[in-house]
């Protein structure tokens, strides 16, 4: 009976991640575009969308994507085609992967096959895990491989065994190249491991060299990267200190009426930089954001809905006071999981963040298990029904709870907040497509962001024509293309400037609505699932 509920929850865990998913979010955006032309360009032609041999790391717009994601990619393009199924279906098994994870773990911890169950149906059902498995999220696969990670660790802690922590290395090490987060948080893992399970257990380090050398070998491209600053790249656009801040920690120590000395004490980058981490990690555990309002990034959790169930809170606190009471050290590692795993989002902008603190998964749904068992287990020969009247009410309430967020998500979700999702550019492209040989330039409003993307992954373009054609610029920190083809990518805000200038030139223009110059005729409105226009498209 086990075995059959477990196989229901695991196959119910993948049809609700790849149900209507080319469909639901609306679109790809165009992160999702980049993984996905540029894993069509290294299946294609072994090079990225720049022309760069097998990178270790991919230009992308000048935001430096981690790889491995994208080399993952290749494997579903190859099979379905350059597509938005394809393109997520990495983060579709991460997330299936998760709920099998959170199986293990719990029945590693409470010997026990029922409550290992009911945690991956926790995880299966929870919005967070689920919203992400369905968009190609970097940060799913890296949670994925952070935790089969710590899968490892914890049997390692459990039996002592030298190839545990070799899996450990292997996937820690993985993860690295898979999201930033884990760029962070599994240099601090083995320094924990190093510190605590050795030094502390007064283990000798003989054990630990090889998985050491494992971990140094995909650690080192990551410290050419910091060397070479494209690893660096994307924190800088999310560092709580960039160049605005700093100068405002000058301003209040200059504006201060406080003494030299102490003016300076106060007002400087690291204690800045503590204060606001610190009130960034409380954010994340706050009741408001897990359990009622979720994220405020609409391309990550549903607005205004939760990411874990109110219904399991009281069970996730309690496990966690369950946990700190312990003195084992296989659930004390699960609580040090969790409370660490929000540091990444901390220590950003944009705090809390969805996708900067998945890393958590699955400890909330951990936890909360090991606190079900608790109550089960206390009611056993104090209730009728021994506890099971309260798991099977819990149960009840999260499928509830779950119904209400699925409904929400599938119906409305996509017609509201279409416009999140860079909706538009697929129906504009298919389009073009139709009528590419009537037009001698195309020109190309920029204003929902990176226009060339869209085109080169919905026509396909062949990748090789398109790092030969490719005309682009850097400034701003980013690398901006500005045609290719017969494409001209053109800022909004110049639109009105576009002449189509030769009289036996023809030209096709896709702006932003009631932007154009005068003398063009209208040919289609292209909306977003709200009825409101997105695209406007003209010739001349």
């Amino acid at each position: 009976m086990k075995k059959i509920l477990f196989f229901l929850i695991l196959s119910g865990a993948f049809f609700f991640r790849i149900y209507k998913l080319d469909l639901v979010p609306p679109s790809l955006n165009w992160d999702e575009v980049s993984h996905g032309y540029n894993a069509y360009s290294i299946l294609k032609t072994g090079k990225d969308e720049w022309g760069i041999k097998f990178p270790l790391i991919f230009r992308a717009y000048g935001d430096y994507k981690l790889p491995l994601y994208i080399y993952l990619t290749t494997i579903f393009e190859a099979i379905f085609g350059l597509n938005a199924f394809s393109v997520r279906l990495v983060s579709v098994f991460s997330g299936v992967g998760l709920v099998l994870l959170a199986y293990l773990i719990t029945k590693n911890l409470t010997k026990d096959d029922f409550w290992g169950i009911f945690s991956a149906f926790l995880v299966a059902f929870s919005p967070w895990g689920l919203f992400v498995s369905r968009v190609a999220a970097e940060a799913n696969l890296g949670a994925f491989l952070f935790a089969l990670g710590m899968y490892f660790l914890l049997l390692w802690i459990k039996e002592r065994e030298q190839k545990h922590l070799i899996f450990l290395s292997l996937f820690w090490g993985f993860s690295l190249h898979a999201y930033n987060s884990a760029r962070i948080l599994v240099p601090l893992g083995f320094l924990f491991i190093l510190i605590f399970l050795f030094l502390f257990l007064k283990r000798k380090l003989r054990g630990f060299i090889l998985p050491l050398v494992i971990f140094l070998i995909f650690l080192t491209p990551v410290l050419t990267q910091f060397l070479n600053r494209s690893a660096s790249a994307r924190y800088e656009w999310v560092s709580l200190l960039d160049e605005a801040t700093i100068y405002q920690i000058g301003e209040k120590r200059a504006n201060s009426n406080l003494p030299f000395w102490l003016g300076r004490v106060l007002f400087n980058k690291p204690t800045f930089f503590l204060f606001y981490s610190l009130k960034n990690y409380l954010k994340n555990l706050s009741l408001n954001y897990l359990f009622f309002r979720g994220g405020s990034h609409y391309q990550f959790s549903l607005p205004g809905y939760e990411l874990l169930y109110l219904v399991t809170g009281p069970f996730l606190l309690l496990g966690i006071l369950l946990v700190l009471k312990k003195k084992d050290l296989f659930q004390k590692t699960v609580l040090i999981w969790f409370f660490g795993g929000f540091f990444p989002s901390a220590i950003t902008k944009d705090s809390p963040h969805v996708l900067r603190s998945l890393f958590v998964l699955p400890t909330p749904m951990i936890l909360t298990a090991l606190g079900a068992k608790f109550v089960a287990d206390f009611l056993k020969k104090k209730s009728q029904f021994g506890g099971k009247l309260v798991i099977g009410v819990l149960f009840i309430m999260v499928l509830i709870s779950f119904s209400r967020w699925w409904k929400n998500y599938l119906d409305v979700y996509p017609k509201i907040y279409s416009w999140a999702w860079q909706f538009g550019y697929k129906e504009a492209v298919d389009y073009v497509k139709e009528t590419y040989q009537k037009y001698d330039k195309i020109f190309f409003s920029k204003k929902y962001g990176e226009p060339h993307e869209f085109v080169a992954f919905y026509f396909p373009w062949e990748p090789k024509k398109f790092q030969e054609q490719r005309e682009w610029d850097y400034h701003a920190n980013w690398y901006w293309t500005n045609g290719f083809d017969k494409f001209v990518f053109v800022n909004d805000w110049e639109i009105k400037n576009v002449k189509c200038q030769m009289s036996n030139v023809k030209c096709l223009l896709i702006t932003s609505p009631g932007n154009y110059p005068e003398g063009w005729t209208k040919m289609k409105t292209i909306n977003f699932l709200d009825g409101k226009p997105v695209f406007e498209i003209l010739e001349r």
